[in-house]
C-alpha cells in the first residue's frame, strides 16, 4: 500500500493520540497509515457510503488490523460520540460540505483536540467558517499532487473569534507565516486564476462589474503577499 503525497501530508499532521477519527474514509489508507506509523492506538475508518466501508475494511483485514481499526457507516460525525476520539480527520471533500459536516456535528467536533480539514474545492469558504466560528489554526500544509495543489489545514476550537484579513481566506495565513517552499509558487496560480475568471467577465451589468472589482482587489492584495516573502 502505497500512499499519495496528498494522504502522506495528512497522516503527517495526526497528533499521537489513542483515537482518531477518518470521516469520508474511503479506502482505509489514512487509518492503516496511523497505527503502521504508531501515531494512534486505534482509528475510526468512516464513510457514508456502503462500497468504501466494504473496501476499507477489506484493507484492514489484509494488514490484519481488526483490533486497531473499526470501519463505521453513516454520515457524517454520527458514527462518532463526544470525547470518543482526540482528532478528526475530513479530507477530499468540497468546503462547503466539510463546513456543513461541522456544523451538523458541533457537539462531537468541539470537543476534539484537534482537526485536520483537506477541501478539495472552495478552501476559502472553510476558511471564513473557521475563523468567524471560534476555531483557531493551529498549521497548515500544502502539497502538489498529481500536478494539484491541496491544502490541508488542522484547526481546534478555541471559542474565540479575531479580525483577519480576507486574503487569507485565500492563502492561509500559517504557510505565509512559515514561508512554505510552495506559498510563492501557490499565489502565482491563485493569481493567474482570478486574471482568468477577470478575462472572461463580458458582462457590463452591475453585478459583473461588482464582480470585477472583487478580484482586483484579490489579485492586488495577493501581489503584496507575495512581496512579503
Amino acid at each position: 500500500m502505497e500512499l499519495s503525497l496528498r494522504l502522506k501530508t495528512i497522516a503527517s499532521m495526526v497528533d499521537r493520540c489513542n483515537c482518531t477519527a477518518d470521516i469520508g474514509t474511503d479506502h482505509g489508507y489514512v487509518p492503516i497509515e496511523l497505527i503502521k506509523s504508531g501515531t494512534c492506538s486505534k482509528v475510526i475508518a468512516s464513510d457514508i457510503n456502503k462500497g468504501p466501508v466494504k473496501k476499507a475494511n477489506l484493507n484492514v483485514i489484509l494488514e490484519d488490523l481488526q483490533d486497531k481499526i473499526e470501519c463505521r457507516l453513516g454520515p457524517g460525525l454520527n458514527t462518532i460520540k463526544a470525547h470518543e476520539v482526540q482528532g478528526i480527520i475530513i479530507a477530499g471533500m468540497g468546503g462547503n460540505l466539510i463546513r456543513d459536516i461541522i456544523e451538523e456535528g458541533l457537539d462531537v467536533f468541539k470537543e476534539c483536540e484537534f482537526s485536520i480539514l483537506q477541501p478539495v474545492q472552495n478552501p476559502e469558504i472553510l476558511r471564513e467558517y473557521i475563523y468567524k466560528s471560534g476555531y483557531n489554526i493551529i498549521d497548515e500544509e500544502l502539497c502538489i499532487d498529481e500536478n494539484k495543489f491541496y491544502e490541508i489545514i488542522k484547526i481546534k476550537y478555541d471559542n474565540k473569534v479575531g479580525k483577519i484579513d480576507s486574503i487569507f481566506y485565500e492563502v492561509g495565513k500559517a504557510l505565509i507565516d512559515k514561508k512554505h517552499p510552495l506559498v510563492s509558487e501557490f499565489i502565482k496560480f491563485k493569481m493567474a486564476k482570478y486574471n482568468k475568471i477577470l478575462n472572461n467577465i463580458k458582462d457590463d451589468t452591475k453585478l459583473a462589474n461588482d464582480r470585477k472589482v472583487d478580484i482586483k482587489i484579490k489579485i492586488q492584495k495577493l501581489e503584496e503577499l507575495l512581496k512579503c516573502l
